[in-house]
């Protein structure tokens, strides 16, 4: 079967010469291999040099006055950044043993290396007595019998305790271990976390108790591991994939080589390139490797059957792989300019993740281009041997091939029989799908950043039910000029503003100095500032630090929410923000805000991810336009349209039926594959362009065409679906719905690649040579 190109015909080259790249390196085959292994040595230099971006306000990281707020208050307030909140579970947690196996916990974390401070049950105090510092709510030595059953009750109805450090049925305490900045930053987190669960083992030992971590830091150490162990998982499943759909159907190591190893090259020239560059590994850079995969091995495997093809038919390999780049490689440079689009309009996100991660796709799909057109014919050149005799070993032995080839006609034949009510049927599906689509509200939670099959979200799960929540939110208050901390005006300020905090359902866990201030109004008979100052001073500064600015310009009155979703979250941030209104009315010249990282993910992240699914129907536009500018045919432009937005909306139905809504991670994998799923579109339309000869009416053309590229479609649709799939075994949320839905865009577009591009292709050219015709003129090309 002969994949030549009419004679005469459509001599221009969609891609404007830019596949003639893959020629350079022909010329000297053996000099490119060498260029090509001191680039390899190169990037793996560049590889060690990657870091990992573990931060969970990643997402929500941009330009914008409330995110710089955010980081001013982290910044001034470092509380919440480096707590690591011990959570401690069970119906014996109160029993006399329990509670002092409990104390030695507490002790024996407060000597873990860099470790600032601890506060726990055990930090709370008795009323202060003629004027002395109070002493400790805990008596050295537990009472028993009734005098501990006095105690205990003691113990649950302390105001600084009851419902943020013991859960009100006491069933629950709440240890919060404040760490040091310096070991939070650095691998020496790792061995910190791993001192502190195993303290938490021995000491708790027979206890029955259940013990568990979360907090800032240890979300951070799991989402570390996570991006480390998925890296390895994905580029080993990349490579195992690649390579056994190769082996199975090409029955040759050369020939697996030559269609398997370029886009190996391209993932390690692609990550080494952004390691040099300074990128970070994060949830979304981590599924680069698939990625990668995924756009280069398409175009791989295209150029591959080509150029076996020619072989079979009795080229040499030096002109078989030299026309298989001309003749194919104009199909795998407008593949890669649709994904370097959808790349591109990530640039309009207001998350610099997001924009970091388009700007990491897009240099990655021009090194896989290069890398991919360069790679296949010098391979091919220098490990195909006895091509003479490839047609005669071929014969009788391409059963998976013929098998595809056979199985492609069948559909293509019934797909050209009724075009006109193919096309019909496909455009009501797309509409309806549309319409279901158009529905989908966006959503977004912490706990979908975090690994959860982890300790974290289980234990803050259990903060959450127990405690009103692990999630801070802040309420910042900036004192104007010439307005001390223990100014009354700024003690009335702060004490209005913890009352609307406590007040709001939802928010609960309150703390601020105005918690100190009553604390000591209703032991010590006083709340003079005297007193007040007295007891701040006496604070240990990790402790004062968490409300107070070091220059005591500025406090933070801080409240806890449940992990809910933003929509959810997003009422109360309103109902506070505009309750503060009063606060600042009466007090005019304090800069009173609402912040937190729940604040700003509750404000931000539907308008983010709304804007994200703007810029995708935007991108349906450019990309149809492009294609139709590269192909010179408003008929390709308008073929390309139906078949390129299915897989979106149908993956968006599916979420849909599955109760999901619109997250980060599903509109930036819908518009990746929106990019990548136009692969096969692409490849057939320049093909079914050269099968138009005179005398070829469309039907057979159509056939052709799908017979010559339909079984490396397939095959890559199955092998980029594969490579995607496998970050269902990923620990975190974003990156599992991330990968199952692009897998599934990928199947959804071969769908519909096969049975809507292929009637909707015939029954535009036959409505365009109609036209054409009734006008007098040629009919179309």
């Amino acid at each position: 079967m002969s994949n030549d190109p009419a004679p005469g015909k459509k001599s221009f080259s969609i891609a404007f010469g830019l596949e003639r790249i893959g020629l350079i390196a022909l010329r000297a085959p053996k000099v490119a291999a060498a260029v090509l292994m001191a680039l390899v040595v190169v990037a793996v230099f560049g590889i060690q040099r990657i870091k990992i971006d573990d931060s969970l306000s990643q997402l929500f990281r941009s330009d914008t006055p409330e995110y710089k707020q955010y980081e001013e208050v982290t910044k001034r307030f470092p509380s919440s950044e480096y707590d690591v909140l011990v959570v401690v579970e069970g119906k014996s947690l109160l029993e006399r043993n329990s509670l002092e196996k409990l104390r030695d916990l507490v002790t024996d974390l407060q000597l873990v290396d860099g470790t600032r401070g601890i506060i726990s049950l055990f930090s709370a105090r008795q009323p202060p007595e003629n004027g002395r510092l109070p002493a400790a709510l805990f008596p050295e030595t537990l009472p028993e019998g009734a005098a501990y059953d006095a105690f205990i009750k003691r113990v649950r109805d302390n105001e600084v305790i009851k419902g943020k450090l013991l859960s009100e049925d006491g069933t629950l305490a709440l240890i919060v271990l404040a760490l040091d900045p310096a070991i939070v930053g650095n691998k020496g987190l790792n061995a910190t976390i791993g001192e502190v669960r195993k303290l938490m083992t021995d000491d708790l030992e027979g206890t029955g108790l259940n013990s568990q971590l979360s907090g800032v830091p240890v979300m951070q150490l799991e989402i570390r591991n996570a991006v480390e162990r998925d890296g390895l998982t994905y580029n080993i499943a990349g490579i195992l994939a690649g390579c056994i759909i190769a082996i199975i159907f090409f029955r040759r190591v050369s020939f697996m080589i030559v269609a398997a190893f370029p886009p190996l090259l391209a993932i390690l020239l692609s990550i080494g390139t952004l390691g040099w560059l300074g990128f970070s590994l994060n949830m979304f850079l981590n599924v680069m490797t698939p990625l990668i995969m995924v756009i280069s091995f398409a175009d791989s495997m295209q150029l591959t059957f080509a150029a076996r093809d020619r072989l079979i038919a009795g080229e040499d390999k030096m002109t078989a792989f030299r026309n298989a780049v001309l003749v194919v490689g104009p199909a795998c440079v407008l593949t890669h300019g649709t994904a370097a689009l959808s790349f591109l309009a990530l640039q309009f996100s207001d998350s610099d993740l997001i924009r970091t991660f388009g700007e990491a796709g897009l240099m990655a799909t021009v090194i896989a281009l290069i890398a991919v057109l360069s790679l296949v014919p010098v391979f091919g050149v220098l490990l195909v041997r006895k091509e003479n005799l490839l047609a005669t070993k071929v014969k009788g032995a391409d059963r998976g091939v013929e098998a595809l080839r056979a199985f492609c006609a069948f559909i293509a034949k019934r797909m050209v029989g009724r075009p006109g009510l193919f096309s019909l049927i496909a455009l009501l599906v797309v509409l309806g799908l549309g319409v279901i689509y158009a529905s989908l509200e966006p959503r977004y939670r912490l706990a979908d950043q975090v690994p959860d099959k982890q300790q974290a979200v289980e234990a803050s799960s259990r903060l959450d039910a127990k405690l009103t929540g692990a999630n801070p939110i802040d309420v910042l208050i900036e004192f104007p000029k010439g307005k001390s901390l223990y100014d009354p005006e700024t003690l009335d300020t702060i004490a209005a503003v913890h009352t609307i905090i406590e007040k709001q359902a939802g928010v609960g866990n309150v703390w601020s100095i105005e918690t100190l201030r009553r604390w000591l109004a209703e032991k010590a008979g006083r709340s003079d500032v005297a007193i007040l100052k007295e007891y701040v001073d006496v604070l240990p500064k990790y402790l004062s630090r968490r409300f107070i600015s070091e220059n005591q310009d500025a406090v933070v009155v801080s409240g806890r929410v449940p992990d809910l979703d933003s929509s959810q979250i997003l009422p109360t941030v309103e109902k506070l923000d505009a309750a503060m209104g009063a606060v600042r009315s009466a007090h005019p010249g304090y800069q009173i805000a609402v912040t937190g990282l729940s604040a700003i993910a509750a404000r931000n992240s539907a308008a983010m991810i709304g804007k994200l699914n703007h810029g995708l129907t935007i991108e349906f536009l450019l990309v149809a336009a492009f294609i139709g500018l590269a192909f010179r045919s408003v008929v390709v432009m308008f073929a390309s349209i139906l078949p390129g937005i299915f897989p979106v909306v149908l993956s968006g139905t599916v979420l849909w039926l599955l109760g999901e809504g619109l997250q980060f991670a599903s509109v930036v994998a819908l518009t990746v594959s929106f990019g990548l799923g136009l692969s096969a579109t692409i490849h057939f339309l320049n093909r079914l362009r050269l099968e138009e000869k005179p005398g070829v009416d469309e039907a057979q053309a159509v056939e052709r065409a799908t017979v010559l590229v339909g079984p490396a479609l397939i095959l890559t649709t199955v092998v980029l679906a594969c490579g995607l799939v496998v970050t269902v075994f990923s620990d975190l949320p974003s990156l599992r719905l991330f990968g199952w839905l692009s897998a599934f865009a990928m199947i959804a577009a071969l769908i519909a690649d096969l049975f809507i591009l292929r009637p909707t292709a015939m029954w535009l050219i036959s409505t365009s040579h109609r036209i054409k015709a009734a006008w007098g003129g040629k009919p179309a090309e």
